[in-house]
């Protein structure tokens, strides 16, 4: 079982490569993205289907009566931030609520955040489960990558997708149908590039500088930091092909 694998402190230590994205912050919306063609955005915007999402509750079982501060939203999402939680592999399915836990006691325990930074996570069968409190359909901010939490949702990939990891195509497409629905509200294509400011200069980028990033992005590409790993960075192409494919987008 995975627990034995990853005790308390070590979740909390384990975390430190890939989820550098709490931030204190203020909560208005910083980021800004591409503006659309001449004419705004179309009458009938590219949507996906929501994929099924397991509530967070079925995770956070004893640990629900912790205290647990309101949410934070932003006005839309028009982008996706890729994560892995750097953790062992080798879990069964059915333990994936209890690692979820473990990952949420480490940032709330160990670093004394206010909530797991994730918006979602995805494991290995491609079982989407909630993350971050404060409803899936909803814009919430998340504290995933640090300087680009607003106006994006963090999807994490449980486990660790170094090079020469194998990727297992349920997570893939998973995390490809999640990033259709998410984005397809702001109508927003999985494969083009959008504009996101800096909020902290911790991040690539020095606050209220806006950068152009992928709309479907790896940590990486915000934050220093080898997360979601190579494996995982190499599968973002067709990621976003899917993606795009699900919201109905053919050009």
């Amino acid at each position: 079982m995975i627990l034995g694998a990853l005790p308390g402190l070590a979740a909390a230590v384990a975390l430190v490569l890939c989820a550098e994205g709490v931030e204190h912050a203020a909560t208005t919306a910083v980021a800004a993205r591409s503006a659309h063609p001449a004419g705004g955005r179309p009458a009938t915007p590219h949507t996906a289907a929501r994929p099924r999402i397991v509530p967070r509750s079925v995770w956070l079982a004893d640990l629900a009566g912790r205290r647990q501060p309101p949410p934070r939203y932003d006005d839309e999402v028009v982008a996706v931030f890729v994560h892995h939680t750097d953790s062992p592999n080798g879990y069964d399915c059915a333990d994936a609520p209890r690692v979820i836990r473990h990952l949420y006691a480490g940032q709330t325990g160990g670093r004394d955040w206010d909530d797991i930074g994730y918006n979602f996570l995805v494991d290995r069968c491609g079982t989407i489960y909630e993350g971050r409190a404060g409803g899936v359909d909803r814009p919430v901010t998340g504290a995933h990558t640090q300087g680009f939490n607003h106006r994006t949702t963090g999807i994490a990939a449980l486990g660790t997708f170094t090079a020469g990891v194998e990727v297992p195509q349920p997570m893939i497409d998973a995390i490809a149908a999640l990033a259709a629905w998410k984005l397809g509200p702001s109508d927003t294509d999985p494969r083009k590039d959008v504009r996101l400011t800096s909020s902290n200069s911790g991040s690539r980028y020095a606050a209220g500088v806006t950068a152009v990033l992928p709309a479907l992005a790896g940590h990486g590409d915000g934050y220093m930091t080898s997360c979601p790993g190579a494996a995982l960075s190499a599968r973002l192409p067709e990621i976003r092909r899917t993606a795009a494919r699900l919201q109905g987008r053919t050009g």
